[in-house]
């Protein structure tokens, strides 16, 4: 029972540390876009990157939404973070995003 409860105590530690570490970069929208398969309103939203997931939580109501995202590691870090999009039909949509003060780049 104890070697069970020591494991549990270990699992929950170790998930809490990778929850931590994540990091969270802010982003904000002018207007309306479509990033992935979500419509994400204006605003400012906190971005997390966990695998080939890409989650934004609204800065306002802590609503967030999930979509797929395919991750790019460059040579260089990046200054800043930029975001590139198209408007589509009147639809404005993300192509891709490069996360600021990281080496990481991620595609819709």
């Amino acid at each position: 029972m104890k070697l069970k409860s020591v494991l549990l105590a270990a699992v929950l530690a170790a998930f809490t540390l990778s929850l931590a570490i994540a990091k969270t970069y802010t982003i904000s929208f002018a207007s309306p876009m479509k990033v992935g398969s979500v419509q994400l309103k204006a605003g400012e939203y906190r971005l997390s990157v966990d695998g080939n997931k890409a989650t934004f939580t609204d800065a306002n109501s802590n609503k967030s939404v999930t979509t797929d995202v395919k991750v790019e590691n460059s040579d260089k870090k990046f200054d800043q973070t930029l975001i590139d999009s198209t408007n589509d039909g009147g639809t404005n949509v993300v192509k891709d995003i490069e996360l600021g003060g990281s080496k990481i780049k991620i595609d819709f």
